[in-house]
């Protein structure tokens, strides 16, 4: 017989640190923040582990937000101030650029519409989101609808009008 706890890793722990890597763009962290996570789920073992493993994770990730929100703008701001290199055209091309842009439109979002587009992307279905944000099954539809929309327009906002074909599809 297997433990419970170790099937649960196996099947999540992937996803999971996907859904973080993607939210906080930073690998390492993303591994970080899963084990506290499962370091919670042996504590109280969930009775439904998806939804409650990436809600606890989503929650972690704001918590963190908040706490780093003004070291962010500092850094924002030192950034604005230093002069821009310019690029060749074949860096433009580069994934991790467009994963930046990405990134930095997601960022635009708030929390409920960026996480709901996350966890579609990790093939969630409407109730496993509902669950895991705490809407109503019915709002799931609505949500990531705004959400698409919200996340084209601020691609477009930063990149003009070209490459948003890539972008909430």
């Amino acid at each position: 017989m297997t433990d419970p706890l170790a099937d649960l890793f196996t099947q999540f722990h992937e996803p999971l640190v996907r859904m973080l890597y993607r939210r906080t763009g930073d690998r390492e962290r993303a591994e970080e923040i899963a084990q506290e996570v499962f370091a919670r789920a042996v504590a109280a073992p969930p009775r439904n582990p998806r939804p409650w493993l990436f809600a606890v994770a989503l929650n972690l990730v704001r918590e963190e937000a908040r706490t780093a929100a003004r070291r962010e703008r500092r850094l924002v701001l030192f950034r604005a101030e230093q002069p821009e290199q310019a690029s060749r055209p074949d860096e433009e091309l580069d994934r991790g650029e467009a994963v930046a842009r990405v990134r930095a439109a997601l960022d635009q979002l708030s929390d409920r519409d960026r996480e709901a587009l996350l966890l579609k992307a990790e093939g969630f279905n409407y109730e496993e989101i509902a669950a895991t944000l705490g809407l109503a099954r019915g709002a799931v539809g609505t949500t990531l609808a705004r959400a698409r929309r919200r996340l084209v327009e601020a691609y477009r906002g930063r990149n003009g009008e070209e490459g948003t074909h890539h972008v909430a599809s």
